[in-house]
C-alpha cells in the first residue's frame, strides 16, 4: 500500500495546522486511547508503514507499546532524531519543540528509539538543514553509518524549508567509508510546494526511496477564508472531489502518489474517520488532464514556507 501513517498528530494534542474541527485534548488518557485506536484502525485497513519521532510527544512510546502486541514482520517503522518535544502538552506553551543535531542528542534519542527494533527499518535526521551543519558533522555521520550497518536499517533525512532541493542534493553526496549514507528522503510535497519535482528523477535514478509528508499542506488545501488567494484551487478540488465521490484529502493524496510514482505517502490522520477518508485515494485514478490542472496551483517556495511559518500550533 502506498499510504503510510505519520504520527505527529497522534503523539501531541497541538500541531502546526489549519484546524477544520475542534478536538478535546484536555484528558490526556483519552487522547492516548484515541491515538492507539487510530494506529490499530490503520493497521486493520492495510497500512504497514508508520512514521514517528521523539519530537512528536507521546508518539514514539505509543508505537513501542502498540508493537508489543504485534507479531507481524510486514510492519515497517521509521523514526527520527534531532527534535525534542518541550511543550509538555500545554496548549499555551511558547516553545513546542527544540532542534539539536548534535552527537549527544543522537545517542540520547537512539536509546529510546532502538526499542522499536526489530520493526524499525528507517532512521532519519529530523529536518536536516544546511544551517545546523549536520550533513558535514563527521562524528554524527559516522555514528549513523555504524547504526545503519549494525542494525541493518535504512538511513534517511527529512527536509523542510524553501531550500529542500539544495539539502537533498547535498545529502545525496554524503559518503562514509566510500558508501552513500542516505537511502530514504522524506520530503514536503503537495499542490502548493512542488519543488520535489526538480529532483524526483535524480532520486529515482539513484534508486532512493521517497516518502511524502504534509501532502495536505498543513490543512491549507481545504477552503479557508483567510487564504482568498487559493480560491481557484479550492474550487478545482471541490469539483474533483464531487466527480470522484471522495474528500478533498483523497484527491490531494492521490495527486502526490501519481506525480511521484513509487513514493510512500504519509497520512497525518488524527482519527479513525480521517484514516478511512484518506484510504479512499486507492479507489480512483486522476486523469492526466486533472493532474495538469492541479499542478498549476504551485506557488513559490518562499511564499509557501512563509505562510507555513505563520501557522499556529492548534
Amino acid at each position: 500500500m502506498q499510504l503510510g501513517l505519520g504520527t505527529a498528530a497522534l503523539g501531541r494534542p497541538q500541531y502546526i495546522n489549519v484546524r477544520q474541527d475542534a478536538t478535546n485534548t484536555s484528558n490526556l488518557e483519552m487522547f492516548k486511547k484515541e491515538s492507539f485506536s487510530v494506529l490499530e484502525e490503520a493497521y486493520q485497513s492495510g497500512v504497514r508503514y508508520f512514521d514517528t519521532a521523539p519530537g512528536y510527544g507521546l508518539a514514539e512510546q505509543l508505537l513501542i507499546d502498540w508493537l508489543a502486541i504485534k507479531t507481524d514482520d510486514t510492519i515497517k517503522v521509521a523514526t527520527k532524531w534531532g527534535y525534542t518535544y518541550t511543550a509538555n502538552f500545554n496548549p499555551d506553551a511558547k516553545v513546542h519543540e527544540v532542534k539539536e543535531h548534535s552527537l549527544e542528542k543522537l545517542k540520547e534519542q537512539w536509546q529510546v528509539s532502538k526499542q522499536l527494533l526489530p520493526y524499525l527499518k528507517v532512521y532519519q535526521i529530523h529536518s536536516a538543514t544546511l544551517e545546523t551543519g549536520v550533513l558535514e558533522n563527521e562524528a554524527v555521520l559516522n555514528y549513523l553509518s555504524y547504526l545503519k550497518n549494525t542494525h541493518h536499517i535504512k538511513m534517511g533525512i527529512s527536509t523542510t524549508g524553501a531550500n529542500q532541493v539544495e539539502v537533498i542534493k547535498k545529502a545525496l553526496d554524503v559518503k562514509v567509508d566510500g558508501e552513500n549514507l542516505f537511502d530514504i528522503f522524506q520530503v514536503t510535497y503537495n499542490l502548493l510546494d512542488q519543488s520535489l519535482k526538480e529532483v524526483s528523477s535524480l532520486l529515482q535514478k539513484e534508486n532512493k526511496t521517497v516518502v511524502i509528508k504534509e501532502a495536505l499542506a498543513n490543512g491549507r488545501v481545504f477552503r479557508n477564508k483567510n487564504y482568498p488567494n487559493y480560491n481557484d484551487m479550492y474550487m478545482a478540488l471541490e469539483r474533483l472531489a464531487q466527480v470522484h465521490d471522495v474528500g478533498i484529502d483523497a484527491i490531494c493524496l492521490q495527486y502526490v502518489a501519481q506525480t511521484i510514482p513509487g513514493s510512500k505517502v504519509l497520512s497525518g490522520a488524527s482519527s479513525s474517520e480521517q484514516i478511512q477518508e484518506n484510504l479512499k485515494m486507492n479507489g480512483f485514478v486522476l486523469s492526466q488532464l486533472e493532474l495538469d490542472e492541479l499542478s498549476g496551483f504551485k506557488v513559490d517556495g518562499t511564499q509557501y514556507w512563509a505562510e507555513r511559518k505563520a501557522l499556529q500550533w492548534n
